[in-house]
């Protein structure tokens, strides 16, 4: 694959709820991306920005952010699905060879609408969607059937929980730092069993943008830049009862893809820091397995051991996770940004000595129906 560097980046600040508009936040996240990257909206020649219709709560909601991106002087496309997706097309623009320079931002006013009727909507119109399955029902059929099939349990994802807001102590853009216990997240009250408050991802609004360039660019205007060396996508049936809900078959493909295109052949070795999707506790472990982080079965073990901790041998989530700051669509281009910084040397109090080499992780659709890994190197 031809050499793409990420240039700049920018996050927004998370939290519940945010008084700025759709267009500001996406506006604020392109002035400092660019900022970042040394450039101006006019060294810019094509964009990707992340908006779905449904969160936004409007018919083609991304028209209302193309002048605060800058997108309506060059071409682009929006992507209505997890930023990664929208990272992964900007990677397509530029290898594409018809462009240079791509900005990717993404941005989501959760606190605007009703997250369980929206997500009621990704499902069968038909089958599924009238009996009122929503993506924190839906996910407590795949913890449970994750759970029995492994062995995994409660407490061990409990430890993700209290791992990840610990690490969002450290991050200055996290909505949700806590210094919580395993007892804690067990007490929390139970929003679909075995989820419990604690298990999930908090409501978010918040934007995240990048700044990718062709190599020569990427060389000449940047002191730093993080190259993508590897990215996979896949997805997996779109009916739950099409598939073992605690099968990982699409993310173990799309990691294959990723890992052969990085020259990665053993994960558990050579990757320093992983940024996951872990919209609920439970999906780290799964996603870590399905990322050949460890064995089936033996993510549990690993959250145990200490593993996985910042200090640990192979850090997972060191911003704190989805479970921390969860802004839908926004998310999964968070975990690039994230791993960008650590890859700079930028991250702060939750960085991870000597990362080289980084993992970052998006989902879409239910239960993990979809993923997209990207492989950064510095």
């Amino acid at each position: 694959m031809d050499k793409i560097g990420i240039i700049g980046i920018a996050q927004t600040r998370y939290r519940r709820y945010n008084p700025a508009s759709h267009a500001e936040l996406a506006y604020q996240v392109t002035r400092e991306a660019l900022d970042d990257a040394g450039l101006t909206i006019d060294d810019i020649d094509n964009t990707i920005t992340v908006c779905n219709d449904f969160w936004d709560g409007r018919t083609i909601s991304c028209m209302a952010i193309t002048e605060a991106t800058g997108s309506h002087r060059v071409p682009t496309t929006n992507v209505e699905g997890d930023g990664t997706y929208g990272a992964l097309m900007g990677a397509m623009r530029i290898l594409s060879g018809l462009h240079k320079l791509t900005l990717v931002v993404a941005q989501s006013k959760m606190s605007e609408g009703i997250p369980a009727i929206i997500s009621n909507a990704m499902f069968d119109p038909v089958y599924e969607r009238a009996l009122g399955v929503d993506a924190i029902s839906s996910s407590a059929l795949q913890m449970r059937r994750y759970m029995s099939k492994y062995g995994i349990t409660e407490e061990q994802c409990a430890r993700v929980s209290v791992k990840n807001h610990r690490n969002a102590r450290a991050n200055p853009y996290a909505h949700l730092p806590l210094d919580i216990t395993v007892e804690d997240v067990l007490e929390s009250r139970v929003l679909a069993d075995p989820i419990k408050l604690l298990d999930a991802s908090p409501i978010s609004d918040g934007a995240c943008a990048i700044i990718m360039a062709e190599e020569e660019i990427a060389r000449a205007r940047c002191s730093k830049p993080i190259w993508i060396t590897g990215v996979g996508h896949c997805a997996d049936a779109y009916h739950l009862g099409d598939r073992d809900l605690a099968d990982v078959d699409a993310l173990i493909s799309a990691s294959e893809r990723a890992y052969r295109m990085a020259g990665i052949s053993d994960p558990i070795k050579e990757i320093d820091v992983a940024e996951v999707y872990d919209a609920f506790s439970y999906m780290e472990l799964m996603w870590m397995e399905g990322l050949g982080l460890c064995k089936r079965g033996e993510a549990g073990t690993m959250i145990d051991s200490g593993v996985t901790e910042l200090g640990g041998a192979l850090p997972i989530n060191p911003s704190g996770g989805v479970l921390s700051a969860h802004a839908v669509q926004v998310a999964g281009l968070a975990r690039i940004a994230e791993s960008v910084l650590q890859l700079r040397g930028e991250a702060g109090d939750r960085q991870v000595d000597g990362a080289r080499i980084a993992l970052a992780h998006g989902i879409e659709g239910a239960c993990g129906q979809g993923h997209c890994v990207f492989v950064l190197g510095n």
